[in-house]
């Protein structure tokens, strides 16, 4: 199962799809929003596989307990949303691993903005496979 969730927003949901939009950003009666240029940063959080049996070692640090607990609260970083004055659009930075920084990134259609959902669904795919 997995979790993802709006650290700015406060948006969450189960599965891929993304269902409630980033309010905070689009609609400032939804409470106290943040700078209009503020970016929204999407986790995803993945319930780990267990350990083989025998994991972990007698000399490792933790329990078997503690590191999927550990694991359980990683996040994975996906994306980061920046509104640009209408639900339609968005920017999207697309996490990297390799730099360990978001970069700019375009949606499928080309174009540098679009909606919330397209651009966690491109990062979903990519990184929750």
């Amino acid at each position: 199962m997995t979790r993802a969730s709006s650290e700015v927003t406060g948006a969450t949901n189960e599965g891929l799809g993304l269902r409630t939009r980033p309010r905070r950003h689009a609609d400032p009666r939804a409470g106290q929003a943040p700078h209009r240029r503020a970016a929204a940063p999407i986790d995803a959080y993945t319930e780990p596989a267990p350990p083989p049996a025998g994991w972990p070692p007698a000399d490792w640090p933790e329990t078997r307990e503690e590191y999927l607990e550990r694991l359980r609260n990683t996040p994975t970083h996906l994306c980061r949303l920046r509104y640009f004055g209408d639900q339609e659009r968005w920017g999207f930075a697309f996490y990297t691993y390799s730099n360990e920084r978001y970069e700019l990134s375009v949606f499928p259609s080309g174009e540098f903005f679009g909606p919330p959902e397209e651009a966690f669904q491109v990062a979903a795919e990519a990184y929750l496979r």
